[in-house]
Parts: structure tokens; sequence; C-alpha cells
């Protein structure tokens, strides 16, 4: 897209009260649609699988402390798995990774108030970095079972595979495959799956293995923008018409694309807004991947009670979408994925970056200026002066100037982590140079 184009509709003004994703840092609440369903209990929740409620937490964002300690509010985290269990989302996501280590011991601490058959855990093992060992797979699989006081895990992934060569050498080759195998035998595994990032050629080669392992379920990363129109080499569609075909179910990661349904641009939020004044252009995005059969679990990061009531608003009693709704959606998508926004759904796998760059906050900041209409384009566009002085002010309050993008060497240790694939060196150079060129006023 030229910029004449992206001035036509990146023009208008910042969505509407009620259409962003975060939470406010003030009160951590979230501007959205009030919970008509609140009286609703656990039978309301929607279920394709019988015992699995529809609408699943994902602990991968947990709510952090007010003090800047970075410690998860493990008060928050209690009350909003209360909320939850009583409403009937009994399937909890997390792994050994997530929050710098400590998110599966936060999940544990709210869950363990509760009966252990009330809910269900979803754990990962998440060794990415060798040298890779049985002894370092099996290690990171035991301490879930220390994190969590239990004697049984319900969903076990084999974390982040691209194909069968990661599949190789960090499980086969270990013969960690086979332990967790026998682990499911004993039945202390209760399901084995793997959740994917990778190709077609890769997705294909991990399913071809199913005979030989039996998967009793994958994670795909699947959202009415993904369906036809993922930015990595393989379609939400074919991955999950594939599993459906296998009868495999199917766990839904990114429902949002790291928040960025929820949070669309104004004309997009606005051909959603028409249709349905009084959801949230969240509800849009769950109702299209709660639609289909094969979907057993859909995870939500929800970082705050409003992301919880807003979410549970559209699973309790769930309406599954028309085919009037999956033709909006692809028209909203086809015309979403114009904007140069960068695929980054923010789980900061890259990080800690070695040069201390702030990978996911620049392509933040940069993905929501170009939501909201005041990414600058060029001198022609009105207040120009105003809007490149504002710009740049705004990146350095929200970037630290030894985090900035001009930091980057381009040595890559980025890449290999990131399961959107993005061209991240690429990425911050572009943007360095764009930043570059407000500063020198050559747009």
């Amino acid at each position: 897209m030229d910029r004449r184009d992206f001035l036509k509709i990146s023009g208008a003004a910042a969505a509407s009260a009620g259409l962003a994703a975060a939470c406010s840092p003030k009160t951590g609440s979230r501007k959205a649609s009030g919970l008509s369903k609140q009286d609703l209990g656990p039978d309301h929740m929607k279920q394709n699988f019988p015992g699995v409620g529809l609408l699943g937490f994902g602990a991968m964002r947990w709510p952090l402390r007010d003090d800047d300690s970075g410690e998860i509010d493990q008060e928050a985290v209690n009350e909003m798995v209360d909320y939850a269990l009583a409403h009937g989302v009994n399937y909890y996501d997390t792994a050994p990774i997530y929050l710098r280590g400590k998110s599966e011991r936060a999940t544990a601490i709210a869950l363990l108030r509760h009966p252990r058959e009330s809910y269900m855990i979803a754990t990962k093992c998440s060794n990415f970095r060798g040298p890779w060992s049985f002894e370092q797979g099996r290690d990171m699989y035991l301490k879930s079972f220390e994190n969590f006081e239990t004697d049984y895990i319900d969903y076990y992934l084999l974390h982040s595979l691209s194909g069968y060569a990661s599949f190789k050498m960090r499980f086969e080759d270990t013969g960690l495959i086979d332990y967790f195998a026998r682990e499911r035998e004993a039945g202390r595994i209760r399901h084995l799956g793997f959740s994917f990032h990778g190709p077609k050629e890769g997705f294909d080669e991990l399913i071809a293995l199913h005979d030989k392992y039996h998967w009793d379920f994958v994670q795909i990363q699947m959202n009415y923008s993904d369906w036809k129109h993922a930015t990595r080499d393989v379609n939400a569609d074919y991955m999950y018409e594939k599993l459906a075909e296998l009868d495999i179910p199917v766990v839904i990661m990114e429902p949002l694309l790291g928040g960025r349904l929820a949070s669309l641009p104004a004309p997009l939020a606005d051909m959603l807004k028409a249709e349905e004044p009084d959801k949230s252009t969240a509800s849009w995005a769950f109702r299209f991947v709660g639609s289909y059969p094969k979907v057993q679990c859909v995870l939500s990061g929800m970082t705050c009670m409003e992301h919880l009531k807003d979410n549970l608003e559209t699973y309790l009693d769930f309406e599954p979408l028309g085919e009037e709704d999956f033709a909006l959606l692809e028209e909203v998508a086809v015309k979403f994925n114009e904007y140069p926004i960068v695929p980054c759904t923010d789980c900061k796998y890259c990080m800690p970056c070695p040069y201390g760059i702030d990978i996911p906050g620049i392509f933040s900041f940069y993905n929501q200026n170009v939501r909201e209409g005041t990414y600058v384009v060029s001198e022609k566009q009105k207040d120009y002066a105003k809007a490149r002085r504002k710009y740049l002010l705004e990146y350095g309050k929200a970037i630290p100037t030894i985090r900035q993008a001009d930091h980057c060497i381009g040595c890559g240790e980025c890449l290999e982590a990131c399961p959107q694939q993005i061209q991240i060196p690429d990425q911050l150079h572009r943007i360095d140079r764009y930043i570059e060129d407000l500063k020198q006023e050559k747009l």
C-alpha cells in the first residue's frame, strides 16, 4: 500500500470507547460492555467437548502489581480464577517460561484453593534452548508437578513445534517423547499434544506422526484474520480442517491475534459496531473461533476482570455466527491486512534482547499509532508538524532511549524464538529508519 492509500484508511479518529483491549493502568479496568449474563452459572458455559468449557484461561498475561516490582498480583489472579470457575471456565493453560518462570506457580496458588476435579491444568515442555537432553526435559516436566502440587497433568504440550526437525531434536533424539507416552499410559499425563508455530510443511510432518504418537489434541493459532490471511506460511483453515478430518480436538491460541483484533483501526471497528452496537470487537473474534465444532477450548490471556466478564458474555449461552457474520469478518480481515502493522502478539518470547532493546514495546507503540490514525505518513497530511512532534515525544516516553530500535545490530538471536516468524531485525531497522526520517523531516 502506498502512502496515499494509507492516508485514506488511517485518517479516521481513534477507535471509540469500548474497543480497547488493554486494561487501564490506574484501575486495571477495561472499557467494555457490562456483563448481562452475570447471574448464569457454569452449566451455561458452552462445551463442544463434554467436560471442557469452551472458554479457557491463558496464564501468559496475569496482572502485575502496581508497585513496579514486576511481580504477579496474586490477589487479582485469585479473584479472577474464582470468578472464572464459578462461570464454567475450567481449562487453565500455562508454561514454565511464562512471566519469567512465575506463571505456573501463580496459577497453581489460585487453583489449589479449589477441588482438583473442578479444573484442568494445561502446561508445556518449553525446552527451547539447547543443549537438549532427556534430563533437561524431564526435570522441567517434574517441576510442573511440584508447582501444581498434583499427581497428574490434564493436558501436556510439546511447546512450540515448527516441524519434524524441531520435534526430532528436542523430543525424539532425547527420548522425551517415549517418556511422555509412558507417562500418559500411567495416567500422569491425561492428554498429550503439541502447540504449533511454523509453515504448512512442518504442520503436515507433525500430523503425519499421529499414527505413531496418537496426538490427543493440537493447539494452533486461529482467528478470523489468520483463517485465510496468515502472516505465517499456513492459514488456520488448513490446519483446522486437517485436524477435524482426523477427529483431533483443537485448542485455540491467539484468537485476538495478540489483542489486535480487540483494538481494530477505527474504520474497521465501525463496521462491526454497525452490526452489533452493544458488542465489543473482541466478542466477534471469540464468536468466530467458538463457532467451529472441533474447537475444544479457546484460550484468552485475560489480564483483568473486565476481560473475563466480556468473554463470558460471549460464551455463556453462546450464539454461533451465521453466514452473513462470517462474510463480514472476512471483509474486515481483508481490510485489516492492508494496514502496515507488525504481526507481533506481545508474547515476549524474543526477550530479553542481549542489547537491551524493548522489542515488543517498540512494535506495540508502532502498531497502536497505526491503528489509531496517529501514524505520521507525510508532510501533506493535516497538522503534520504537530503530529510529528507528538509522535517523537510519545515514542521517547514509551521507549527509553537505550531500549529503542536504533540499538539493534541485527545479531538475530530473537529470530528463532519468535513463534510468528517475524523478521525482527528487519522490522526494527524499518521502524528506526521511519523514526530517523521523522526527526530529519524527510517524510
